[in-house]
């Protein structure tokens, strides 16, 4: 789902250099590089590909609120385009969108002029994903948070933006980005028999399959989620070098959410109460892990 053909810069304060979807190939090895300002105290020997976010931390839903959302948006150093205002100040019309199949999205009811605070946590409620996750997804696809730019309005979470093709515009739009990319995390969990499921699968580095490719034990829904919204890992100099450029066959996209969610909100794979509730506890409904193969939804099955 993530476009590797665009380096986006995040220079501030909390930001980190990462993927924007469906750019002009500029790199054509799709390496995403991170700011070393950034990362120095995150040690990445400790990243776990097979457990990038814990399920709690996934899909808690009420992990903040619209206020707290807007606080941590105006607190953040931003940086915007010329003539583009900040996420913290952005406002949209919204439309409604209806209730899915049980477990999956409620009902959107759309507004005029809505904060992007509202918007990510009214998505957040709808479609039971971690507004955390909805945030570090913004960054990490285009920098959105500290350095937006209209290519990066339209392309918010990357939704609809596949490596090997432009992207769908009838996707673009802010709140068409969000409201989607949650949508879609919905429809990998409820849906759960693709290419990335909990277990062993095989994972590629980049694009590039002269890259390889190599077995990880994915160990949670959410991880499974994941990869397959950016089906890549990064390979021994993407984690060697997050200050640096890498190989030819680097991509730190699903690293970058990783070390994004520990820069503002910590440890990412934390469960509040481990071994007290279930692996899946925070899923709608309190619902248990997926663990057999569903029919896809018929309506959509992006």
């Amino acid at each position: 789902m993530t476009s590797l053909r665009r380096l986006a810069a995040a220079i501030a304060a909390a930001a980190v250099l990462v993927l924007a979807g469906c750019a002009a190939p500029a790199d054509p090895a799709g390496t995403v590089r991170a700011n070393p300002e950034q990362h120095d105290e995150v040690d990445t020997a400790i990243f776990d590909p097979g457990l990038i976010v814990s399920d709690d931390s996934f899909f808690d839903s009420g992990a903040l609120d619209e206020a707290q959302i807007q606080e941590f948006l105006e607190a953040l150093p931003c940086r915007p385009d010329p003539g583009v205002r900040c996420l913290a100040d952005y406002r949209q019309g919204t439309t409604s969108q209806p209730a899915q199949e049980p477990g999956h999205c409620a009902a959107y009811q759309g507004a005029v002029g809505e904060r992007a605070s509202r918007i990510i946590a009214k998505v957040a409620e709808a479609c039971g994903i971690n507004p955390k996750t909805l945030l570090v997804l913004l960054q990490k696809e285009q920098s959105l948070l500290t350095r937006p730019s209209e290519y990066g309005y339209e392309r918010a979470t990357g939704y609809a933006c596949p490596d090997t093709a432009d992207c769908d515009q009838q996707y673009f739009g802010f709140f068409n980005q969000v409201y989607n990319a949650a949508w879609q995390f919905r429809q990998y969990t409820q849906h759960p028999d693709r290419q990335y499921r909990i277990g062993t699968v095989p994972v590629a580095f980049n694009p590039d399959a002269a890259c390889g490719a190599s077995e990880i034990e994915i160990r949670n829904q959410a991880t499974a989620n994941l990869y397959n919204y950016t089906p890549y890992q990064p390979n021994e100099a993407a984690l060697a070098s997050t200050d640096a450029d890498g190989d030819g066959c680097s991509a730190w996209g699903n690293l970058n959410f990783w070390m994004l969610w520990h820069r503002w909100f910590g440890d990412p794979t934390k469960v509040r109460f481990d071994g007290f509730l279930p692996p899946c506890s925070r899923l709608v409904g309190g619902q248990p892990c997926p663990t057999v193969a569903v029919p896809t939804a018929p309506a959509r099955t992006d």
